[in-house]
């Protein structure tokens, strides 16, 4: 086993995303039950690979000239789909140390566990931060329960990046395979980010249908980010473009979501923003260094 290290120039880089999945591993397991994965290619219509391997995402990402990180669910609790290995994850993200960059994911149900590997990824693996996904893991983030997980990650010093709004996994199939969407409502957070505030959070994806709320968040809270991954650019909220050229141009990271939206798809449609040319460089790169604690 090899901790992961920083091995990115980035200075030279020209971008970070921010949100990227890897959904295979070297047993060919995948982080969706096969309905889920059918669904979710029909709703993104990507048209590229579903499960590109973690080599093949370094490939993609230094053809590039791009750092990503690269992350993983673990909902087995709520779906009774067990988890691809978020360890083999981490490891393959140090293998790529110059263009990857590895989150952990733990199951919250998992109690203790859950608080024991929180620790073990990043001591042992050098895991950068933690992914959630509120609506496939089936639990609301500000229940207390799951405040020792936070308390952990705080700990840690890593930052926890939360999808908000509606999802794509499940979406079209009966009663949306069970994933309900109230638990991906960022007001949910905005008790995490008050009764955390060392803790970094980061709000993923405009969160349709509550983007009003979750600019109101970002906006109050200090400690609370957006990335802009899940959706094409040219689908974003006005609202949201406003923010991120104004009060919000220093929250806003960006995220592809990857493989389901292509790179090349969501930079050339970003282009078409009217954006400020003084903000892109913070989207795409300077913001993300200060959520991942490399420059102040």
């Amino acid at each position: 086993m090899s901790r992961y290290e920083y091995g990115i120039d980035f200075d030279t880089i020209d971008a970070i995303d921010i949100h990227t999945h890897v959904e295979i591993d070297g047993c060919g397991h995948r982080s969706l039950d096969d309905e889920l994965m059918a669904a979710s290619e029909k709703y993104f219509k990507s048209g590229e690979e579903r499960t590109p391997s973690i080599d093949a995402i370094a490939d993609h990402y230094r053809a590039r000239n791009m750092a990503a990180v690269v992350f993983t669910v673990d909902a087995a609790s709520a779906s009774g789909h067990a988890a691809n290995s978020v360890e083999e994850i981490a490891e393959g993200a140090a293998r790529h140390n110059d263009v990857l960059i590895p989150f952990g994911s733990v199951d919250p149900w998992q109690g203790k566990a859950a608080v024991r590997r929180v620790h073990r990824l990043v001591d042992d693996y050098g895991v950068k931060g933690f992914k959630f996904h509120p609506s496939m893991q089936g639990f609301e983030p500000n229940d207390r329960r799951f405040y020792p997980l936070y308390d952990a990650i705080t700990e840690s010093g890593v930052p926890a990046l939360f999808h908000t709004g509606q999802t794509g996994i499940g979406a079209g199939l009966p009663g949306g395979h069970g994933i309900k969407l109230r638990y991906s409502d960022p007001m949910l957070l905005d008790d995490v980010a008050a009764d955390f505030p060392d803790l970094t959070v980061i709000m993923a994806h405009p969160a349709v249908p509550w983007v009003d709320a979750q600019i109101s968040i970002a906006t109050h809270k200090a400690n609370v980010y957006i990335d802009l991954s899940g959706w094409s650019p040219k689908y974003f909220p006005p609202q949201l473009v406003k923010a991120a050229n104004s009060m919000l141009r220093g929250k806003v990271l960006f995220g592809s979501d990857f493989p389901v939206i292509q790179v090349d798809r969501w930079i050339t449609d970003f282009e078409n923003l009217d954006i400020k040319p003084e903000v892109a460089p913070l989207i795409f790169k300077q913001n993300a260094l200060r959520v991942l604690g490399i420059k102040d």
